[in-house]
């Protein structure tokens, strides 16, 4: 829970007991210094849970905002303790104030879904000065600067590789989750973290104008896109709200003249209507609907454009798909091994104790498969935007891509699968 929900809770905690102490006190005890003591208790129960309801009842009036929700819950109680009915004043306040915690939970659970897909901003940039890197703040960075980004960095800003190679992983970006191999010439997004090598990248861009930085702000404003049904909600809770004010007063003041001038029942009676009808679950539910959407949406790792999108969401009969490569897990397995000479199990060992070192998911998936099996190995050095070549019981293995097979001196033969193939030479 947040600080401010703490605030709210110990608050509704307190306001409870007092209440549950005001009510005992008033019915157990028949002496006139128990009842204004549970008038008092009733009351401070409605100053810790209403005060600041009714303190922003007041400024929304001067702003010009009369019918809202904070107004009729406020004219309630106050026309609850001016006939004397302090329980049932204090006892709206406390409800309403455990609707708010609810609401701002259910929110918050959203905000956190929303924000955990947002963690693409890089914490810092190194801008090379003079040659040497120095750390600043992503939004310092121009264009035309020079960047060095390390093993596990994100890069911070568009650019271009102008020294290294490595592998990149683009998936929070591209949503492809086969890391990409970069060399200088290649254009790399900011947001996508660097697996292996060190890159030199020229700046393209500042930060604002980068990939990050308009997933962010696409993010950010999400909420502000309003949905027909939330529209029309607004339109309708502005011009309800008056109508129950009005008809709250009607019933308060026309009926006495036929019952016998009963003003007291009356009242009583519109006081239980302003509470009954007030639009809080009307004017909060939907759009609290679409942002808690939003939250699920975002726990998927995709992101909505807010409600319009969500509404349109609903009435979409056909789904198409780029690549296949948006639909998978990203979750890497090996399917298939095919060997030339060498049987299947040996192979995969010495292809597991190469790739044992490496972070690349690819190489995971590899040791994975092996099993877990010890094997000695030596010389190993990883070759950014090639592969692996190491000594593994005392066989040279070079394992990577066709580019890394054919600069070693070996000629693969062209594979046909449906997966990332990897190639290896013992």
């Amino acid at each position: 829970m947040t600080k401010k929900q703490k605030s709210l809770l110990t608050r509704i905690i307190l306001g409870i007991v007092l209440f549950l102490a005001g009510m005992i006190l008033e019915r157990a005890v028949d002496a006139p210094w128990a009842y204004l003591t549970a008038v008092g208790l009733l009351l401070m129960s409605w100053l810790l849970c209403g005060l600041e309801i009714a303190i922003k009842a007041v400024k929304n009036i001067g702003h010009g905002q009369i019918f809202d929700e904070n107004f009729l819950m406020t004219l309630a109680t106050v026309g609850a303790f001016a006939l004397m009915d302090f329980d049932e004043g204090a006892a709206v306040m406390l409800f309403f104030l455990v609707g708010e915690l609810f609401q701002s939970i259910a929110v918050e659970r959203s905000r956190r879904s929303v924000a955990a897909l947002m963690d693409l901003r890089p914490d810092v940039a190194l801008v090379l000065r003079d040659g040497e890197p120095e750390e600043c703040d992503p939004e310092e960075v121009e264009a035309g600067d020079l960047l060095r980004v390390l093993p596990g960095q994100r890069i911070p800003v568009d650019g271009v590789v102008v020294e290294g190679s490595s592998s990149v992983d683009t998936a929070k970006i591209t949503g492809e989750s086969v890391p990409a191999d970069v060399t200088p010439g290649d254009r790399v997004l900011s947001g996508c973290i660097n697996i292996s090598g060190i890159l030199t990248i020229r700046a393209e861009s500042e930060y604002a104008s980068s990939t990050v930085a308009r997933i962010l702000d696409l993010m950010e404003s999400a909420t502000e896109g309003k949905s027909a049904t939330e529209s029309l909600i607004t339109r309708f809770a502005r011009y309800y709200t008056p109508c129950v004010v009005a008809g709250a007063v009607i019933l308060a003041l026309l009926p006495p003249f036929f019952d016998g001038w009963q003003f007291a029942k009356w009242i009583t009676r519109a006081l239980n209507f302003l509470v009954v009808s007030c639009p809080c679950a009307l004017v909060i539910s939907v759009p609290l609907s679409f942002f808690g959407g939003m939250g699920a949406v975002s726990r998927a790792g995709m992101i909505a454009k807010g409600g319009v999108a969500l509404e349109n969401l609903a009435k979409a009969k056909v789904a198409v798909f780029d690549k296949t490569g948006t639909l998978t897990t990203g979750t890497f397995a090996v399917t298939q091994v095919r060997t030339a000479g060498m049987e299947r199990a040996q192979l995969l060992r010495l292809v597991a104790g190469a790739e044992s070192a490496s972070s690349h998911p690819i190489a995971r998936a590899i040791v994975a498969a092996a099993g877990a099996r010890e094997t000695r190995v030596e010389n190993l050095k990883e070759i950014p935007g090639r592969g692996i070549s190491a000594v593994v019981e005392g066989h040279q293995v070079f394992v990577g891509n066709r580019l890394l097979m054919e600069e070693s001196g070996f000629t693969p033969e062209e594979v046909q699968a449906g997966g990332t193939a990897v190639y290896a030479a013992v």
